[in-house]
C-alpha cells in the first residue's frame, strides 16, 4: 500500500508502507507535515485518471478537504485551549434534549451576523446560546456533523443530503458547517471552530450530543468509485451475502459488518476520539440495530459492540441513545438495549399521535377508538417496554416528532405527505403519519381551524414534557415551524428545512407555552431522587377516572374511556402534582381526587387543594391560578391536558 501526500510546494509524493501486520499496512513517512493532504492507493496499481484523482481516504483521518471533485485526508494536530472545560454530566432525570441541525438552526436568524449563519460559530453565538438557555433545554442533539457527501442521484437532481446521514469520515468534522474563513484556513481551523462551539455550549450549561451514523458509509455499490473503506478492505468492512453481494439492513445500499473486530474497533476509536478530543457528552446511534447484528445477521443485546461500549472507561458517563431499529429482519428492538442505554421510544410517539390526532377521524364519525390506556402507558414511561431489560423509564427517550417526519405544526395541518420537491414523485417518506389536518389540508385563513391546530400542538407538547422519561423536542416545534407537509426533507437544504425566526402571535404563544412547560416539568421533578423512578413500582403514580375514583380494569379496557387523571407522587409520601387528560371532543366535568394517596398507607383523611398551573385548552391563562379542593368539580376542555400543583 502506498501513501500519497502533498508536499510544501504542492507536488505529490508517494511512499510505500512496506510493513504489514495483522492485516494493517503501516510505516514511517518522512515529510508529511501538519496541514498536508494525503491518501492511500494500492502499490503498483494505476492511479485513477492517471493523476492523484480520488485516492482512498484514511478511515482514521482527522480532517478531510475537498477541491470540488476529489476529497483528501488532512494531517491535523489536536492542540486546543479548552480553558478548563469539563463534562457537564447532566442527570438523565433533568435532561431535556433539543434535536437540531447546525446549519438550519441559524441560517435565517436575523440576530446572528450573516457570515456566521449556518455554521458552528453561529450555533455558539450569544444570541443562540441565550435562546436555548431561556427555552430551558439542557442538551443539543446535532444531526450528523461527521464529514459526509451527497449521493450521486441527489447531485443529478440538484439536491444535497442536507441531514448528513452519508458519512465518509468518522473522525473529521464536516467542513461545510464551518465559516468561510475557517474553510480557507484549513482543516485545523475547522476543527478549532467546532471545539469552540462545544466549549461555548458547555459554558452555557448545554450538553452536546452527536447523531452518529456507524451503520453504513457514503460509498456506493460496486459500479461506483471506491472512496475509502471499499478500496482498502471491502470484505472486512461491509456485510456480504453468500454470493458476495452487499447486504443492506439500512436502506442505504451497504451495511458495515459489526461481526468483524476491526469494524467494532473503528466505531469505538471514533467514539473515544469525539469524547477526548471534542468533549462530546453523548451519542445518538442511527439505526443502532445494525451495529448489534452477529455473524448470522441476528440482533444480539449482548453484542461485543454493546459490551465493549459499556465497559470502556473513556465512555463512562457518556449518554448513549439508540435508534432501536433498522430495515433488516427482526429490525424493531425498542426496549431491548442493555442498561446504560436510552432508546428512542417510537411507541410513545405513536401513542401520543394516535390519542390526540389520529383517533379524531373515526371519533368525529361516532366510532369509538383506543382508550386512554395506551397514552397512560406512555405517560408513565413505558415501564412494560423497558422493565424486561432491567431499565427504568429514564431509558425512554420520548418524542412526538424528529427530523424524520412531519413537524409538530404539520402533524396538525396535513393528513398526507407532500414530498414533491424531493424529486421522487411523492413516493418517499412515511405514509402512516397518524396526523389530523383539522378539516383543511395545509394552509388556511380560517381562524377557527388555526386555533384548533395550535391547541393540538400545545396538547402534544404538554404530553411530551410532562411524561416520565426523557423528552426530546425537535428544533422549531416550539415556534410552530412548518415544512409545508414534507415529511422527508433530508434533501432540502433550503428555507423549507431551516428554522424561520420571524414569528407571528401564535408562534410567540407556542414558544411561551413550551418554556412554561419545561419549567413545570422541572418543578414536578424537584422532590424526586435523581434515580427516580428506578423501577416501575417506584413511580408513585395513582390513576383516577373522571369521577375522582381509582381506575378499574374495565375502564382501562373500554375504548370509550377517554379521560384519566394521574397523581404524581414522591417516595417520601408527598404529592407533586396532578395531570388530567381529556381525549374527548367536549368539555368534561371531572371530580378532583378527594384524598392524599401515599404508598402503603392508602387514602388519608385530609383533602387536597389543587392549583391550576397549566391547561392546553382555549381557556389557557384565563384560569391559571384557580384553586379546587379534592372532591370538588372542575371543567377540563376538549382534547386538552391540565396540570395542577398540590
Amino acid at each position: 500500500m502506498d501513501i500519497y501526500f502533498q508536499d510544501a510546494a504542492g507536488g505529490w509524493e508517494a511512499v510505500l508502507l512496506h510493513e504489514h501486520t495483522d492485516g494493517v499496512h503501516h510505516g514511517t513517512v518522512d515529510g508529511l507535515q501538519e496541514g498536508c493532504r494525503y491518501a492511500f492507493w494500492p502499490h503498483g496499481a494505476p492511479l485513477p485518471g492517471g493523476g492523484a484523482g480520488q485516492l482512498l481516504l484514511d478511515p482514521y483521518g482527522r480532517g478531510i478537504e475537498s477541491d470540488g471533485g476529489s476529497c483528501y485526508s488532512v494531517y491535523v494536530g489536536s492542540g486546543f485551549d479548552w480553558d478548563g472545560d469539563a463534562p457537564l454530566r447532566t442527570e438523565w432525570r433533568d435532561t431535556v434534549v433539543y434535536e437540531c441541525h447546525v446549519k438550519g438552526q441559524t441560517m435565517l436568524h436575523p440576530g446572528i451576523p450573516p457570515e456566521l449563519r449556518g455554521t458552528y460559530a453561529g450555533l455558539a453565538h450569544p444570541v443562540m446560546l441565550d435562546y436555548l438557555t431561556n427555552l430551558g433545554i439542557t442538551a443539543v442533539e446535532l444531526l450528523p456533523v461527521h464529514f459526509h457527501t451527497d449521493e450521486p442521484h441527489l447531485q443529478e437532481l440538484g439536491l444535497s443530503n442536507y441531514w448528513g446521514y452519508n458519512t465518509l469520515g468518522f473522525f473529521a468534522p464536516h467542513a461545510g458547517y464551518a465559516t468561510a474563513a475557517a474553510r480557507v484556513a484549513g482543516a485545523k481551523a475547522v476543527q478549532d471552530e467546532f471545539k469552540s462551539m462545544v466549549r461555548a455550549l458547555h459554558a452555557a450549561g448545554l450538553e452536546v450530543i452527536l447523531d452518529v451514523v456507524y451503520n453504513h458509509t457514503a460509498e456506493g455499490q460496486e459500479d461506483q468509485p471506491a472512496l475509502s473503506f471499499r478500496g482498502l478492505a471491502d470484505e472486512i468492512y461491509y456485510r456480504h451475502d453468500a454470493n458476495g453481494y452487499y447486504l443492506d439492513t439500512t436502506g442505504c445500499g451497504n451495511t458495515l459488518d459489526f461481526s468483524e473486530p476491526r469494524v467494532v474497533q473503528l466505531a469505538l476509536d471514533s467514539l473515544r476520539h469525539w469524547v477526548s478530543e471534542y468533549h462530546i457528552d453523548g451519542f445518538r446511534f442511527d439505526l443502532a440495530v445494525s451495529l448489534c447484528r452477529d455473524g448470522r445477521g441476528h440482533f444480539n443485546p449482548a453484542h461485543p459492540f454493546l459490551v465493549t461500549v459499556g465497559a470502556d472507561r473513556a465512555l463512562t458517563g457518556v449518554k448513549l441513545i439508540a435508534e432501536p431499529w433498522d430495515v433488516g429482519p427482526g429490525g424493531w428492538q425498542t426496549g431491548r438495549f442493555p442498561p446504560g442505554w436510552a432508546d428512542w421510544n417510537d411507541r410513545f410517539r405513536d401513542s401520543v399521535r394516535d390519542f390526540w390526532l389520529a383517533d379524531r377521524h373515526p371519533l368525529n364519525h361516532g366510532s369509538p377508538q383506543g382508550s386512554v390506556a395506551r397514552l397512560a402507558n406512555a405517560v408513565s414511561g413505558s415501564a412494560d417496554l423497558f422493565g424486561p431489560s432491567g431499565r427504568s423509564s429514564l431509558a425512554s427517550l420520548n418524542y412526538v416528532t424528529a427530523h424524520d417526519g412531519f413537524t409538530l405544526a404539520d402533524l396538525a395541518a396535513y393528513d398526507r405527505k407532500h414530498n414533491e420537491d424531493n424529486g421522487e414523485e411523492n413516493r418517499d417518506g412515511q405514509n402512516d403519519n397518524r396526523s389530523y389536518n383539522h378539516g383543511v389540508e395545509g394552509p388556511t385563513g380560517d381562524s377557527r381551524i388555526l386555533d384548533s391546530r395550535a391547541h393540538s400542538a400545545r396538547t402534544m407538547m404538554a404530553t411530551l414534557l410532562l411524561s416520565l422519561g426523557v423528552p426530546m423536542i425537535t428544533a422549531g416545534d416550539e415556534i410552530g415551524r412548518t415544512q409545508h407537509g414534507n415529511n422527508n426533507a433530508y434533501c432540502q437544504d433550503s428555507a423549507l428545512s431551516w428554522v424561520n425566526w420571524v414569528l407571528d402571535d401564535s408562534q410567540e404563544q407556542m414558544l411561551k407555552t413550551t418554556r412554561r412547560l419545561i419549567k413545570l416539568r422541572k418543578s414536578f421533578l424537584g422532590h424526586q431522587p435523581y434515580s427516580y423512578p428506578a423501577r416501575a413500582d417506584d413511580a408513585y403514580l395513582f390513576w383516577f377516572n373522571e369521577r375522582g375514583e381509582p381506575m378499574t380494569t374495565d375502564e382501562w379496557e373500554d375504548p370509550a374511556t377517554r379521560v384519566v387523571q394521574v397523581l404524581l407522587g414522591s417516595p417520601g409520601g408527598a404529592n407533586d402534582g396532578l395531570l388530567v387528560f381529556n381525549g374527548s371532543g367536549g368539555n368534561r366535568r371531572i371530580t378532583m381526587p378527594a384524598a392524599r394517596w401515599r404508598t402503603g398507607t392508602g387514602p388519608a383523611a385530609e383533602r387536597e387543594m389543587f392549583e391550576l398551573l397549566f391547561t392546553s385548552s382555549e381557556m389557557g391563562d384565563r384560569r391559571r391560578g384557580a384553586r379546587i379542593r379534592g372532591g370538588e368539580h372542575e371543567m377540563v376542555g376538549p382534547w386538552s391536558v391540565a396540570a395542577y400543583k398540590i
